[in-house]
């Protein structure tokens, strides 16, 4: 059988509200999501002796069980009844610790690979199921446009065609600095903080709510309640971003845990301006990813 190549998109939180937390320990959110036109790139060829094993262009990418490639070829396995594995090899584009969702789209193609490999044994709904039970915002990646995630993540509501059409084709400039943020340690400190860290769900919902019946772009939505931990920590966050505000006139915000960022661009943007200061600002070898939400 040939080789089954998916492609593994990046993902970006447009609106990001953490409500509170809950009694199993985890988050509850409400959240914007979209997948962008940047991501890796997964090869999937079938190995009849039913292991499964991962080859990485990115040295810093785990290859034993605690990767989610990997922990996503288990799950299959043992719900489809498939004896035969895969060899997987992984492009990887998609910092570490970016809050990108590299990780979780990673584990959400391999299942998709793997299920094309076999014919297609699963439905959605199983794949949704394997899905949630590999990470809080693996289900998002079934979708290939923006999505409103709720709970932990794992109940998922793709947005409506009107509304996608608000978002679809913007173009994004994504940048990471050398560092990245460990999601572990950002909701620890949410947690650790007064109870106005979190957006109470009423108002998270009531604010979505009006942008998603309204017809106001995609600058008016950006929010993201994680971002003062991290930017209480590693100022160069907010600082570039304050710059790019001024200087630019640019809506940005951070992704996720962090500690990518994020700028929309605009038709009159001045990008190679943009790439100048952020590199000025965070140094010459940062990530930066132009590209469009999906």
């Amino acid at each position: 059988m040939p080789t089954v190549v998916v492609f593994s998109p990046a993902k970006l939180n447009l609106f990001l509200a953490i409500t509170g937390r809950r009694a199993d320990g985890f988050h509850d959110l409400v959240s914007v999501v979209t997948p962008v036109k940047f991501g890796d790139t997964l090869w999937a060829e079938p190995v009849p002796e039913g292991e499964f094993s991962l080859i990485c262009d990115d040295p810093a990418v785990p290859r034993d069980e605690t990767n989610l490639i990997l922990r996503a070829a288990k799950l299959f396995k043992e719900r489809a009844g498939q004896p035969a594995g895969a060899r997987f090899v992984l492009e990887k584009r998609i910092p570490i610790g970016a809050g990108l969702g590299g990780g979780s789209s990673n584990a959400v193609a391999a299942l998709l690979a793997l299920n094309r490999l076999a014919a297609s044994p699963l439905g959605r709904d199983v794949l949704l199921d394997l899905a949630v039970k590999l990470g809080s915002d693996c289900a998002l990646f079934l979708h290939a446009t923006p999505v409103v995630m709720r709970g932990r993540g794992e109940r998922v509501e793709p947005l409506a065609a009107q509304v996608c059409a608000r978002l679809s084709g913007r173009r994004v400039l994504i940048f990471k600095p050398s560092f990245g943020i460990a999601t572990a340690w950002a909701y620890g400190r949410m947690a650790a903080g007064s109870p106005a860290s979190y957006l109470p769900a009423a108002e998270a919902e009531s604010r979505l709510a009006g942008w998603l019946g309204g017809d106001d772009s995609a600058e008016k939505l950006l929010f993201n309640n994680m971002e003062p931990p991290a930017f209480a920590k590693y100022v160069a966050l907010p600082a570039l971003l304050e710059r790019l505000r001024t200087e630019f006139g640019l809506a940005v915000a951070m992704s996720g845990s962090g500690s990518a960022c994020y700028a929309l661009l605009r038709d009159d943007t001045g990008v190679s301006k943009v790439v100048t200061r952020i590199r000025e600002t965070w140094g010459p070898y940062t990530f930066i990813a132009d590209t469009e939400i999906g």
